[in-house]
């Protein structure tokens, strides 16, 4: 076996202030994983506290070859930060100022670590709004979000993170801080540099600071809550909605197996004998709201629907979204392991989608729960293994394998907004081309040549 180069952790704490360098057991622990199954424990965890610093620690590793693997709040779903080949994990979590709010410019700059929810409630504040809206806002950082090009219910009006990139300062492998983009709605000064590191999944540099795009605050929302008999009638009314005109801001579907888990930990009756559901939010001006809240209920009653509730204003619609934020935690409650896959496939092979998985769950005799964002084709579906049949586990990767296949022969993708990871990291080369792999490996190469930026991930 090689033998590792002695790590010299001395030369890097004269650089760093006393505490930004740890190695105690329950802090290599607890950066040792995040929200998936794998766990690796690194070296040491490096807590900067700014940019300084960050370029400082890459520097010392990138000139001794230790791995550095970033880490932002530590809640995503593909084991993206899991430092597999040890080294150093670094948070960056105390970048987590807000260090401008701009009505005019309608732009925020803030620190890597800051947390998604904090920053939409601090603009909102200001009348203004930050539209990327991933189900763990109130956990997730927006270095992470920025990490995996994270989405949510909001994307389908509103668009992904890096719809709302601006500007980007970037430590490289080698240390050096790179300031990329800007704070103007419009650049097109050269490559646009800021996005590439957009979804990079901390591979190409590690983001300490974001310019992003703000809009401003739609002054009201509304929502509709609909239950259905079945999920033909359910995606029928999807397919009615925007031959009508409407782009909601958001529009979540939710299969029969999700909302029997939900009616059980909920205790609502509301759900009892429901098959299909869908959630669909507007948002804007007071009377352009309340118009057109008329006008989508009747669209929606066309298709003889079970219920309908509808709800005005913030506090009502977030009534009913809070349903929708029960669906993880419901599925969970079953005893059942869940592993959450968030496929995409193009919005007018939904119907194709739930016909596809239904026959997985026949021909498997396997339970698999689908809920999402139906707007965009975004579906995280979930294969539900019971971990204590014998072989369950070789078992849902025969399944995960055919569920791969399918998606990608509708035309979609294996991820649509948690990344790659090392969940997905066996399906990287069936879900890619050669060429496609090969510039990948050509940009990593060019920016990081000694390949110390999250090493063992779907680019190595």
């Amino acid at each position: 076996m090689k033998q590792r180069a002695p790590r010299d952790w001395a030369i890097l704490k004269k650089c760093l202030a006393s505490d930004e360098l740890v190695f105690d057991n329950p802090t290599l622990q607890e950066h040792a994983r995040d929200k998936w199954f794998a766990s690796a424990l690194p070296e040491a965890v490096a807590l900067p506290r700014d940019v300084t610093s960050v370029s400082a620690i890459l520097a010392f590793a990138n000139k001794r070859g230790i791995p550095v693997t970033a880490r932002g709040a530590g809640h995503g779903y593909v084991g993206g930060c899991v430092p597999v080949r040890g080294g150093i994990a670094l948070s960056l979590a105390r970048l987590n100022q807000i260090k401008e709010i701009n009505r005019r410019d309608f732009v925020a700059v803030v620190g890597a670590g800051v947390i998604t929810k904090t920053l939409q409630d601090a603009v909102e504040k200001q009348r203004l709004f930050y539209p990327p809206d991933p189900a763990s806002r109130a956990d997730c950082s927006l270095g992470g979000n920025i990490a995996t090009n994270a989405g949510g219910p909001r994307c389908l009006k509103y668009g992904v993170t890096r719809d709302y990139v601006l500007g980007l300062e970037v430590v490289l492998a080698d240390g050096s801080i790179v300031s990329l983009g800007g704070r103007t709605h419009k650049n097109k000064t050269g490559f646009e540099l800021a996005r590439l590191f957009v979804g990079s999944e901390g591979m190409l540099g590690i983001a300490t600071q974001a310019t992003l795009k703000l809009l401003p605050l739609p002054p009201q929302r509304a929502c509709l809550s609909i239950g259905f008999g079945s999920m033909k009638s359910a995606l029928r009314t999807i397919d009615a909605i925007f031959s009508a005109g409407f782009l909601p801001s958001a529009l979540e579907v939710a299969d029969s197996f999700t909302l029997a888990a939900a009616q059980k930990r909920t205790g609502s009756k509301l759900l009892a004998g429901c098959r299909a559901h869908l959630i669909t939010e507007i948002d804007g001006q007071e009377a352009a709201v309340r118009a057109d809240l008329r006008s989508l209920e009747k669209t929606v009653r066309l298709q003889s629907p079970l219920f309908v509730r509808k709800a005005i204003g913030t506090a009502p619609c977030e009534s009913i979204w809070q349903l929708r934020r029960e669906f993880s935690y419901s599925l969970r409650d079953t005893g059942l392991t869940k592993l959450n896959q968030d496929i995409v496939v193009p919005r007018g092979k939904l119907a194709e989608l739930f016909r596809f998985t239904a026959g997985l769950q026949k021909s498997h005799k396997i339970q698999i729960a689908c809920f999402g964002h139906a707007g965009d084709g975004n579906i995280h579906v979930n294969v539900m293994v019971d971990e204590s049949s014998p072989g369950s586990l070789k078992h849902a990767e025969v399944v995960l394998n055919e569920l791969f296949e399918g998606v990608l022969a509708l035309g979609g993708a294996i991820t649509g907004e948690h990344g790659i990871g090392l969940a997905k990291k066996p399906w990287w080369n069936l879900a890619t081309s050669s060429e496609t792999r090969q510039l990948h490996a050509r940009i990593k190469q060019a920016l990081d040549p000694a390949g110390i930026l999250n090493p063992g991930k779907f680019v190595d």
